[in-house]
């Protein structure tokens, strides 16, 4: 399968990247700079393309997703840096794929976004979490409505607070809202889960939150 990676150079796509290959996948990724992205060791040189661009170019965004099966996006919010950087890209990605008929879709969301809804999160929770990550949550949520919106096939994975731990297979799931006490995931659990979501084709037109 082609896939096309956005924000394969953070911490997450990273992992989503080597999960990739390591599966025989082929994969175009799209990263700001090129050499940020190192194709390991006796890597075929057809299975991996590395595109130079901003995921904020149309052009860019279309140009690497064109002729793929399928799209993933490890893109995370920057705040200041970027502002509304998760909405514009996604606005891009969803034009593109619908331009090149490619239907599906996994891109990394955020809990935290949705915690004033959380039926298990408490008051505290509530009144401090969206303050100190207002306009990062503001774009993570007009992220997720851009594609709501339209026809994909399309996962948003919503992790809770990101750890850079290994890969423990042990995480737990829900729907829309993260399991009960769950507060954190490792980022290599992350990858590993949008992979599965793919090759298994599992919970399209969900928003899974996952935590330990």
């Amino acid at each position: 399968m082609r896939i096309a990676l956005l924000g394969g150079s953070g911490r997450i796509g990273a992992e989503v990247l080597g999960l990739l290959l390591d599966d025989r996948h082929e994969v175009q990724v799209l990263v700001r700079r090129p050499d940020s992205v190192r194709p390991p060791a006796g890597l075929a040189p057809a299975q991996l393309t590395v595109v130079g661009g901003d995921a904020l170019d149309r052009a860019a965004v279309a140009a690497v997703i064109k002729g793929s099966d399928a799209v993933m996006s490890a893109l995370g919010p920057r705040g200041a840096r970027s502002p509304g950087l998760l909405a514009r890209a996604a606005a891009n990605t969803v034009a593109a794929m619908d331009q090149a008929g490619v239907r599906r879709l996994i891109a990394v969301s955020a809990a935290g976004a949705f915690v004033d809804a959380d039926p298990d999160s408490s008051a505290l929770v509530k009144l401090v979490l969206p303050r100190i990550f207002a306009k990062q949550f503001a774009d993570v949520r007009r992220m997720e409505e851009l594609i709501r919106a339209s026809d994909l096939d399309w996962t948003l994975v919503r992790a809770t607070r990101l750890v850079n731990w290994p890969a423990t297979g042990q995480y737990r799931t829900r729907s829309d809202f993260p399991p009960q006490r769950g507060m954190k995931v490792s980022r290599a659990d992350v990858a590993q889960f949008m992979v599965d979501a793919l090759s298994q084709h599992s919970w399209i037109g969900a928003s899974p939150a996952l935590a330990y």
